[in-house]
């Protein structure tokens, strides 16, 4: 599930200065985005900023070769320029397969937390995709480092530790009685909880439009859900719970802007989590196999894959461009459930997809196009 990976995603990204354009944020960001290739862009506010930056990055670079090379020069200059612009369409379709490869990923990551949890303690899921995803970010770190584990706001990670493990266990818990088409269906509805909860906490301004998009959208989740009906499961608000839980993730993460540094928040919310969840672990710990343990390993490093798969997609692309396909992932999730566990998707829930999809997709590109 890519959102989950997507609420480890560092409030660092917000070091740009949109007004200015100002490059020395990004020189650090790209410092660590391009050297090491693992940061991930959730369909928020800071997606467009990180890709905005790469864009901004790449302008200077060309106008300081404009203005640094005389005149024979700047003919080879221009071409290379033109050569850019003239693999427009390569860029396009590496972008869109590498933000496929993170879809499939995030489905696989559902698959696994889905088969282990129908044996395993929700909290022990958690605690040992946490702990994995620790181990395989320590090489990372050292490689960085030791300025790397410095931290001053423990206090910032303890809090989005707690968000992202009750969130985690939520959805982890929908998993296990909801079919995966259902479960992403319905967590598309993140930007909407986000839209929500920044208006009420951090006073962002809302226009109506977005307000309309926002009603419609949580209309297809009553569809979805159909209360009251015979196959109605309550179970099934679980999901809806978790997606609040990310969506307040984002909140947190618009609030401290700049405030820690990409490795360390990546690293402690990762941490912190496994130490979050470790007593419900093991207060219902079952023995896991050792089928299992490389299952959960697998869990744990394909969250860290994801973020290689998702900088490698904004790298190429714009977050505005790879918006729409975002929602390709309820074709992989339902392609899959349908094969591994003969889960067909009902009528109810592709007509409610069909209303989420387009009210969240604008409340997505609407907040985007907020922050150029």
């Amino acid at each position: 599930m890519h959102v989950a990976v997507n609420s480890v995603i560092p409030s660092y990204l917000y070091v740009l200065d949109y007004k200015n354009k100002s490059t020395s944020g990004c020189s650090q960001l790209s410092h660590a985005t391009f050297r090491s290739a693992k940061v991930v862009t959730p369909p928020s506010v800071f997606t467009q900023r990180v890709a905005v930056c790469a864009h901004t990055l790449q302008n200077h670079t060309h106008l300081s070769c404009t203005r640094a090379r005389r005149a024979p020069t700047k003919v080879a200059c221009a071409a290379n320029i033109h050569t850019v612009g003239g693999d427009k369409t390569t860029k396009f379709l590496f972008g869109i397969l590498w933000f496929f490869a993170h879809q499939l990923i995030g489905v696989g990551n559902d698959v696994i937390m889905k088969y282990t949890g129908s044996t395993l303690g929700v909290a022990q899921v958690v605690f040992l995709r946490f702990a994995f995803a620790t181990l395989t970010m320590l090489p990372v770190m050292i490689v960085s480092g030791m300025n790397s584990f410095k931290t001053e706001r423990v206090h910032l990670h303890v809090a989005r530790s707690f968000l992202l493990a009750t969130g985690i266990a939520l959805y982890c818990q929908g998993l296990a009685i909801a079919p995966i088409a259902v479960v992403t269906t319905l967590n598309f509805t993140i930007p909407l909880f986000t839209l929500v909860m920044a208006r009420v906490f951090i006073k962002e301004k809302v226009d109506a439009i977005r307000w309309i998009s926002t009603i419609v959208g949580f209309s297809g989740v009553v569809i979805v859900v159909q209360p009251g009906g015979s196959g109605f499961d309550p179970m099934w608000l679980c999901v809806l719970l978790s997606a609040a839980m990310f969506a307040a993730l984002d909140v947190l993460n618009k609030v401290f802007v700049g405030k820690e540094s990409f490795w360390s928040m990546i690293f402690y919310t990762a941490l912190f989590t496994s130490l979050i969840a470790t007593i419900p672990a093991l207060l219902s710990w079952v023995a896991p196999t050792g089928f299992q343990l490389c299952l959960l390993a697998i869990l744990g490093a394909g969250a860290n894959l994801l973020l290689f798969c998702l900088l490698k997609s904004f790298s190429l692309l714009d977050a505005s461009a790879l918006a729409p396909f975002r929602y390709t992932e309820l074709m992989w999730s339902a392609a899959v459930g349908a094969w591994i566990f003969g889960e067909i998707p009902t009528m109810a829930t592709l007509v409610g997809a069909a209303v989420i999809i387009p009210s969240t997709l604008y409340v997505v590109l609407a907040e985007n196009e907020k922050t150029k």
